[in-house]
């Protein structure tokens, strides 16, 4: 509950599809796409705070003018800090040249950042750091136009080495082996081989050198590039990639892990990495807003145009649950009723908890991004409760009184704001002992509004390692003083590490996983936990085709709920007085409420690539051999 996730990343692509001029008469600025990528970038500010990007390209530019612009940042407020320095900047070439103001030709040749093709990236770092040189968008220059390559994504590979390792084979020596760096050197090798290749046929043809490069710019096959690029790749991942004389590409996973929408119409065609992003920012209805098929690409032209073309053969569609889940903005539409969805069907295992005692339960949430879930979790409720009136006037019937009536009728369910977030306290203390009293005071309590006879029901998101639980929220809860504290969670138990882009890389941080090992020792079947790790270790040099989960193994022998009881008891102390009960969604109804986004490898080990077997192997060799490396 409110485990602090690093997750995900967001990408935002605007390509202008009319003269910087027209932009200017009909919006009243040349700076349109700029301002239009501040507001996508913006709006997706929950998918990373850790670092921001942003650039630029110019179209069509005399030879010796600057037509590629780039600033990231990893300051406190990125988004702000990088549109800062761009608004500094055009401010004072307009202070140090006012005749450019109504001059859009000028504009375009001497201020940076105005061009027609953007890119944008938000990050929450997963992996390698939060240094400038980790932030989005990655830049490989050439003094080819066409071999300049910007690079920002969505995305973690699960084979890095091995793509690091094929890159070495081709005689290259790459910087670093981020995974960032081997997609973009893979790209890069195979368009430098491509623009060669073109350069000769033109040469061929009589071309010089100057006459060849709009002959390169028309033929650039874009899909064949990307299809020998991303053979080899194993992961999840929304990319985008600009080239420097203005042809770019979107892409996406072969099983849809990560996500990509676009829209396009006679002004603009536009990429984000959530739908509401591009209707709100653009004022455009849902069925407009298209999302990017698993092993696309969205292809775009330098002359506007765009095609859609299958780079990799579909796998079986494992969109990302959490990002319905948690992830995402709730204000998609599908997302919204989803997350109500949720809510709706873990209500029966909540009743059940209460004993169907709605007149003694005080409902509530926490965090704020699980108010739609709370929601739904009332509908259901208030359809008991109507369930229990009826019953109770059918039973009544003969001798029913108008007071006794309207005692019936006045029975509501009792919902409160129960937790507020404060001001983010800061940790200044080293010791334990004190760091965790602080922790404990991260929210404030509304007192007076829970009877020592009520049932708390707090329903979250999800439920990760439980450390916020444990060591603020239920001491917090607690002070309330209720009969039981019935935490629910809107996903399943989380069981298994991620390695698509969540920060959920070693098993022994998983509560749950905790907990089945707990209830082996309890068992004395602990043997199991060597037997698993030698089987791990028999398949480290199998491929990854071959490789199975064997992880499943530690959870076969127990039942969701003995699973859960042990959660809380892990997460409980003798200092919490109220009995505390744990729920968790089921994955049968996970994939009820969110019958499109089927991805729930950290749920039950299915991952939906071969690296992932890998992956959740190694991390269990890691835990075994108390090795704190990430397993990706």
């Amino acid at each position: 509950m409110s485990d602090a996730l690093k997750h995900e990343c967001g990408i935002a692509m605007v390509r202008l599809l009319k003269p910087l001029e027209f932009y200017k008469k009909k919006y009243g600025t040349a700076f349109y796409g700029v301002n239009k990528m501040y507001l996508m970038m913006e709006k997706q500010h929950n998918r990373g705070q850790d670092g921001a990007g942003f650039a630029s390209i110019k179209l069509d530019v005399n030879p010796g003018e600057r037509y590629i612009s780039r600033v990231r940042s990893n300051a406190a407020q990125p988004i702000q800090d990088i549109f800062a320095q761009i608004n500094q900047r055009i401010n004072q070439e307009f202070e140090a040249f006012p005749e450019l103001k109504n001059d859009v030709a000028a504009q375009k040749t001497n201020i940076p950042y105005l061009g027609e093709l953007f890119l944008g990236h938000v990050r929450y770092g997963t992996f390698g750091g939060n240094s400038i040189e980790t932030v989005h968008p990655f830049l490989r220059q050439n003094n080819w136009m066409h071999r300049n390559l910007i690079i920002a994504g969505n995305f973690n590979m699960t084979n890095t080495t091995q793509l690091f390792d094929n890159l070495v084979k081709l005689g290259m020596h790459p910087k670093e082996k981020a995974d960032t760096i081997t997609v973009m050197e893979k790209i890069g090798h195979f368009l430098d081989d491509a623009v060669r290749k073109l350069y000769k046929k033109a040469k061929a043809e009589g071309m010089n050198k100057r006459e060849a490069s709009p002959y390169i710019a028309k033929n650039l096959n874009l899909a064949k590039i990307l299809r020998r690029s991303a053979k080899d790749w194993d992961g999840g991942y929304a990319m985008a990639g600009l080239l420097g004389h203005g042809d770019a590409f979107v892409m996406r996973d072969p099983a849809g892990i990560r996500p990509a929408y676009y829209y396009q119409d006679e002004e603009v065609i536009v990429v984000a990495s959530e739908r509401p992003v591009i209707q709100t920012v653009f004022n455009v209805p849902f069925d407009k807003v298209k999302e990017v098929e698993p092993g696309s690409a969205l292809l775009l032209k330098k002359d506007g145009t765009m095609n859609v073309s299958q780079i990799l053969e579909p796998l079986e569609r494992k969109s990302c649950s959490f990002e319905r889940i948690y992830f995402s903005r709730g204000s998609d539409a599908e997302i919204y009723q989803e997350r109500k969805e949720l809510g709706r069907l873990v209500m029966p295992k909540v009743l059940k908890a209460i004993d169907h005692d709605t007149e003694n339960a005080v409902f509530s949430f926490i965090p704020n991004t699980a108010e739609t879930s709370f929601y739904g979790m009332l509908d259901a409720a208030q359809n008991e409760l109507n369930k229990q009136k009826n019953e109770a006037i059918l039973k009544e019937k003969d001798s029913l009184t108008v007071e006794r009536l309207q005692q019936i009728q006045a029975h509501k369910i009792r919902t409160e704001k129960i937790a507020i977030k404060d001001v983010k306290l800061r940790t200044f203390i080293s010791d334990d002992s004190s760091r965790d009293d602080l922790v404990a005071h991260v929210y404030d309590v509304t007192y007076g509004v829970v009877k020592p006879t009520d049932n708390l029901v707090i329903i979250d998101d999800s439920i990760v390692r439980g450390t916020t639980l444990k060591k603020s929220i239920l001491k917090m809860l607690d002070r309330l003083n209720p009969k039981q504290i019935v935490v629910v969670s809107s996903a399943p138990q989380i069981r298994y590490p991620d390695c698509y882009g969540i920060d959920m890389a070693r098993l022994e941080h998983l509560v749950a996983f905790q907990a089945a090992l707990e209830l082996h020792k309890d068992r004395g079947t602990y043997a199991i936990v060597e037997e698993i790790y030698h089987k791990c270790k028999k398949q480290i040099e199998l491929v990854d085709s071959e490789v199975i989960n064997h992880v499943k193994e530690l959870y076969a022998p127990f039942t969701d709920e003995e699973l859960s009881d042990k959660i809380a008891l892990i997460i409980s102390d003798e200092s919490i007085k109220a009995d505390v009960k744990l729920i968790f969604q089921s994955v049968d109804d996970l994939h009820k409420a969110c019958p499109d986004n089927l991805g729930d490898w950290y749920f039950t080990g299915n991952y939906p690539t071969n690296g992932g077997n890998r992956v959740v192997n190694r991390a269990y060799i890691n835990f075994f051999e108390g090795n704190p490396e990430r397993a990706y």
